[in-house]
């Protein structure tokens, strides 16, 4: 762990304690400040300065352990802020629930509505705040200064090292010292990967964690793991599928026999439940809240062109369909963002200008069929509002792995089926990861690793992080 990484995870404790009485005492003179303009303060119902004083200490107090017990003083650098961020205001909100609680239960509420109200709005901004000035500063003192950065590792030579390589040079927080078998040029190469030369690599070389990208023999895996742990190295990996597929084991037993079996998603039993729940009072949400940019978009598209509002039939007339859970073909639909009966192109006339190469999927860059409203309500991903009909209905849900076409999913290998185990989704992770940018097999990968580590709140992350995804083309 780095000293810097330290420093600002743990300046963090007594600086929220700090803002948190700060705010709580600058409520209090506030109040005073805007007593001629609100409410009149009603005798007793204003402590004293002492009263607030010793208040604001048990707040702060309440509001680290809290902040604690949330992880939010985690040493981790390369956290987000917007992550960091969002789990500040959940933690934020118990940390209100809990003082509203205690004083309800002991019916004693011996301070100023208005103030309280203060001191926690404060609290949170400054809290807020305090995480953007350190994200800042530690951006500053890693990119300008280069002082903290991890002094990463990678060992393998494949498609995903490459991938990899190209984040981090983005990335200020790491620096790139070598790729054990790699063949970028712009970065130093070992090709050969035996132990003499990786441990005299690792004794050389200041190396804070080395990251794998591709699978190794368990013999030689425990000798690399031996020797992080030797030198305090983090040992990092990118797993393969097979790893992936141990990571969810079920131990049972038949007569004191052991069996050990594979558990394929935990969305069976209580968690299909759950995420029926989700679906059904998520989709309600999004269609009265969505419903006046629908009606808006229903206009445009009439106005524009000629054709039906909805893309619900093919050219030949037959009913647009998706191939959903467990191979089950559903009725798709969309808003039509292309001319009227173009859609067979894509096989015929356009065949030629496909850009995905690999895969079974079709992509057509500069696509002519597409008029102007439908360019935008692509790049929104408004186009797909209507799916959420399909979601109450029950044949997709809010996340999923893609919906795709019966003659796209007629190529899948039978590896690929496995994402036919549920049903399709609105958005998903890999909408959220590179949106169409990505290969078919990291998309593959990334919905195999949703439908195996599935939870409620991955799926509340997921919409979160969609919502950033499609409001982004308004920010470049």
């Amino acid at each position: 762990m780095k000293k810097i990484d330290i420093l600002l995870g743990s300046i963090k404790v007594p600086l929220d304690f700090l803002l948190t009485v700060i705010s709580v005492m600058a409520a209090y003179h506030l109040r005073i400040i805007l007593a001629p303009y609100t409410v009149a303060i009603a005798e007793g119902t204003l402590p004293t300065f002492f009263e607030q004083l010793f208040f604001s200490f048990k707040a702060g107090a309440l509001l680290i352990a809290i902040f604690a017990l949330g992880k939010a003083y985690s040493f981790k650098a390369t956290k987000k802020t917007s992550k960091e961020i969002s789990k500040i205001f959940l933690l934020w909100i118990v940390w209100v629930m809990a003082i509203i609680s205690y004083y309800y239960f002991i019916r004693n509420f011996p301070f100023s509505r208005i103030t309280i109200a203060l001191s926690w709005i404060l609290t949170l901004f400054l809290a807020i705040c305090l995480r953007i000035l350190l994200k800042r500063f530690e951006q500053f003192l890693k990119k300008s200064l280069n002082i903290g950065k991890t002094r990463t590792l990678i060992f393998g030579n494949n498609k995903i090292s490459e991938e990899l390589i190209e984040i981090l040079k983005k990335d200020p927080s790491y620096k790139i010292i070598g790729v054990i078998g790699g063949k970028n040029s712009n970065t130093r190469i070992v090709p050969i990967a035996n132990k003499s030369q990786i441990k005299y690599i690792l004794n050389k070389r200041r190396i804070d964690e080395i990251i794998i990208t591709k699978s190794l023999s368990p013999e030689k895996s425990e000798e690399l793991l031996f020797l992080c742990d030797l030198k305090h190295i983090t040992y990092k990996f990118i797993p393969s599928l097979s790893d992936m597929r141990r990571a969810s084991l079920e131990i049972d037993e038949i007569n004191g026999i052991p069996i050990i079996s594979l558990k394929a998603t935990p969305l069976d039993g209580w968690g299909k439940i759950a995420k029926r729940i989700l679906d059904i009072s998520g989709a309600l949400f999004g269609l009265t809240f969505l419903s006046p940019i629908m009606i808006a978009t229903a206009i445009a598209i009439k106005l524009e062109s000629k054709g039906p509002v909805l893309f619900t039939r093919l050219d030949n007339g037959s009913r647009v369909k998706r191939v959903g859970e467990k191979g089950h073909l559903f009725n798709f639909y969309k808003f039509r963002s292309m001319k009227d009966k173009t859609d067979t192109l894509r096989y015929t006339a356009l065949a030629n200008q496909n850009i995905r190469k690999e895969g079974p999927l079709v992509k057509i860059q500069n696509d002519p069929r597409i008029t102007k409203v439908g360019k935008f309500i692509r790049k929104t991903s408004i186009d797909e509002l209507p799916q959420l009909f399909s979601v109450l209905v029950g044949t997709m849900s809010l996340v999923g792995p893609r919906a795709h076409l019966p003659e796209e999913v007629a190529k899948y290998e039978d590896r690929h089926r496995f994402v036919l185990t549920i049903k399709p989704g609105v958005t998903g992770l890999p909408q959220v990861s590179g949106r169409s940018d990505l290969h078919f097999e990291d998309e593959i990968r990334l919905d195999r690793y949703y439908i195996e580590n599935w939870s409620i709140w991955m799926d509340i992350k997921i919409i979160f992080k969609t919502f950033a995804v499609v409001f982004k083309p308004f920010k470049e």
